[in-house]
């Protein structure tokens, strides 16, 4: 491996940079280029913007909003290769929204869906939703004759949802280990079921705090080398120093050990993680070889994708 290689890290679940948060409803120029310089810094060069759970019209503004950066500055378009949309349409079970508004959440609709693509000008690349949710078959099955992919996130799905989703075309599994409740029960619960399904590719975050090193562990050994992909989820703190940061309206606390979580509330919201952080922790807790850490947070999922690094 030589070292452009590992300059083209590829992250398909951020969610702000470098003290810049990507759900600002008024995110300017100089700030996506303040982000985009912070993400170069940090060897991520390519990435999908990504957007959480809010009001179908909000996520169509923000969408519109980044389409026009991209199209003014080449930077910009150069490293924002696409969306994903994590929500709106996720489990309102507890636990399961995670830090997600309860209140956005929605029933699915093909006139949203074809809204929310059509903001993203033809750039919509991955939308995680919870395929038990009434309605989402049909958003998944729309999603793959538009060559979406389909990540299952912020879900309860039982085996037979599951089944229908991987017929559907879903083919990850978002942030699996985390937006479940602290307490399951211990064989039947939907962490066992995505991991048992080498149809479904488990996307995991290395940063020791959503996943404390032995059960990245013990995920990455479940899955195999062919069946993980690894992502920061991060939020505007990555990149930027300890303090207190927004994702869209909420504010979130972020100290020096890294953990971001709303004031008073232990509850992850997203990470502080950088990618090339992420490749060192891999190297570290898994024993790969660089060259296969890297490939992980960049070809294998960029290929997965169809983006060119």
């Amino acid at each position: 491996m030589n070292i452009s290689q590992e300059n083209k890290l590829f992250d398909f679940q951020v969610n702000g940079f470098g003290g810049i948060d990507f759900q600002s409803d008024s995110l300017t120029i100089d700030e996506m280029r303040h982000a985009v310089e912070m993400l170069g810094k940090h060897r991520m060069n390519a990435i999908f913007f990504t957007l959480i759970t809010d009001s179908v019209d909000a996520m169509c503004r923000k969408l519109e909003r980044i389409e026009r950066l991209r199209t003014r500055d080449e930077s910009i378009a150069a490293v924002v290769r696409g969306y994903h949309l994590e929500g709106p349409w996720i489990s309102t079970e507890a636990g399961y929204y995670g830090a997600h508004p309860k209140e956005y959440t929605c029933v699915p609709s093909l006139e949203d869906y074809r809204r929310l693509r059509d903001a993203a000008g033809g750039n919509l690349k991955l939308i995680t939703l919870a395929p038990e949710v009434d309605g989402c078959q049909m958003i998944m099955e729309a999603a793959r004759v538009d060559g979406i992919r389909i990540g299952l996130g912020h879900t309860n799905a039982s085996e037979e949802a599951i089944d229908e989703a991987i017929r559907a075309g879903a083919t990850l599994a978002t942030h699996v280990g985390n937006a479940v409740p602290l307490h399951l029960h211990r064989h039947d619960n939907v962490i066992q079921r995505l991991l048992a399904r080498d149809e479904l590719i488990a996307c995991l975050i290395p940063d020791g705090i959503h996943l404390p090193p032995f059960v990245l562990q013990n995920y990455f050994r479940a899955k195999s080398i062919s069946n993980v992909f690894f992502t920061t989820d991060c939020m505007s703190a990555a990149g930027a120093p300890p303090g207190r940061y927004t994702v869209g309206p909420h504010e979130m606390d972020v100290g020096v050990d890294g953990i971001v979580h709303l004031p008073g509330d232990s509850r992850f919201a997203g990470s502080s993680l950088t990618l090339d952080k992420g490749v060192d922790n891999i190297v570290e807790w898994l024993a790969l070889e660089r060259a296969e850490a890297v490939a992980l947070c960049s070809t294998a999922p960029a290929e997965h994708f169809g983006i060119e690094l």
